[in-house]
């Protein structure tokens, strides 16, 4: 069953952000634009590589009114000494939060029972809680922020624009379309 239009459901979890241990939940994405960036595992060897990737591009993340959340099945206490040990994860500006529990991997149907980890899988979560955009990965497959950075454009487009739509490969600036009867079989 897809997740897309669905509301995020309560949850309460600990993070390492900005030197501190942190409580996260539900209501920490209420009111404005998140990203949720699920990985398998602190300590392995793409995942760093994401965090550095999104860590790199957090301002036009914040500048979007976008706050970035990566998630492992970590502890809190572990992305303490991640973000500590790693050149990469050092970057992080971000929260970095713990799911122990794996209340947020199953919610996002990213869990994989058998190992106890995450897939890699990023959602665009709008101001109301509701999931804009998934995309679930291969663990050995890692992501590119730039195509995560351009759904979340295209979808707080659509939110501000009613009516209109993203085509392929849209990106800021680019022409939308408005659905009408009169495009069927001419575009």
């Amino acid at each position: 069953m897809s997740l897309i239009n669905k509301q995020v459901q309560p949850f309460k979890v600990q993070a390492f952000h900005n030197g501190k241990f942190v409580e996260i939940t539900e209501q920490s994405l209420k009111g404005h634009w998140s990203v949720l960036i699920f990985m398998p595992a602190a300590f392995t060897f793409n995942c760093p590589t994401e965090v550095e990737d999104a860590a790199d591009h957090y301002a036009e993340f914040q500048k979007l009114g976008a706050e970035v959340y990566v998630v492992t099945t970590d502890t809190h206490f572990s992305h303490k000494v991640w973000h500590e040990t790693s050149p990469a994860v050092g970057k992080a500006k971000f929260p970095l939060i713990g799911d122990p529990t794996h209340q947020l991997t199953r919610q996002f149907d990213v869990h994989i029972d058998e190992e106890g980890l995450a897939l890699r899988g990023t959602f665009v979560i709008d101001p109301n809680l509701v999931i804009k955009t998934a995309e679930i990965h291969d663990n050995a497959i890692a992501r590119d922020v730039k195509e995560t950075l351009r759904k979340l454009k295209a979808a707080k487009y659509v939110a501000e624009h009613p009516g209109e739509v993203c085509p392929a490969k849209w990106n800021e600036g680019a022409k939308t379309i408005a659905p009408s009867l009169d495009l069927v079989g001419k575009i």
